[in-house]
């Protein structure tokens, strides 16, 4: 027997008293072995070269930040974001110096760069001036598993923000900053466009400012 890669070939010698029918029997079964095992060989060959392509690409992958710019706040705001979501931590600060200052025109010593995570998610808040604010074109989702949740994040982050920016699941924080507070199944109710449970639950949200989980989950029942 001859081996090479787990890949198993029989050879046969025909003896004087083998009948050809016999052998040919053989044959038949050495090449369907050696098909059935070039198939594993080949599947084996094919798991090793996709395992080190995703060992490859997990090695590459982007980790994208959202920088947030802030006047004089990013540390203050950084500590208020890992004060509302648990398992949040701030990981560096740094600070201007003499270097660009007739441009940035920040004092020595001042906060610029607040680096922090919040579950695990990487932000950075920046002190860069009054030249920019935020907005509602950018906001952040957070989908809660259940009513509590809602009811924490919601009024954590919605504490000293612009109640008149309150609506269907939205709200400004006191820095200004967009956030959505929902439940984390909404989204999958409101995706059957056309059907009348989505037809509903949008009913339902657009009058309410906080969204009302228990409301919510009525309209979707019917």
């Amino acid at each position: 027997m001859d081996t090479q890669d787990d890949v198993f070939s029989f050879s046969f010698i025909k003896p004087a008293s083998y009948p050809d029918d016999l052998l040919r029997d053989c044959h038949s079964a050495d090449r369907r072995t050696t098909v059935d095992m070039s198939n594993r060989t080949v599947g084996k060959r094919l798991t090793r070269v996709q395992s080190r392509h995703e060992e490859s690409t997990m090695g590459n992958q982007l980790t994208i930040t959202p920088c947030l710019w802030f006047d004089g706040q990013a540390e203050q705001a950084a500590r208020f974001y890992v004060e509302v979501f648990p398992d949040s931590r701030i990981t560096t600060i740094s600070h201007y110096g003499e270097a660009g200052k007739e441009i940035h025109g920040q004092h020595p010593g001042d906060v610029m760069v607040v680096a922090f995570e919040l579950q695990g998610n990487p932000f950075v808040a920046l002190n860069g001036g009054p030249l920019f604010t935020f907005n509602e074109a950018v906001s952040f989702q957070v989908p809660c598993r259940s009513p509590e949740e809602l009811d924490h994040y919601w009024g954590a982050l919605s504490e000293g923000g612009d109640p008149s920016a309150q609506q269907c699941g939205w709200l400004k924080d006191r820095f200004g900053l967009s956030w959505q507070v929902f439940p984390e199944w909404l989204p999958k109710a409101l995706e059957e466009t056309g059907s009348t449970a989505a037809a509903r639950v949008t009913e339902a949200m657009m009058a309410m400012k906080k969204l009302d989980w228990q409301a919510l989950e009525r309209a979707r029942r019917g």
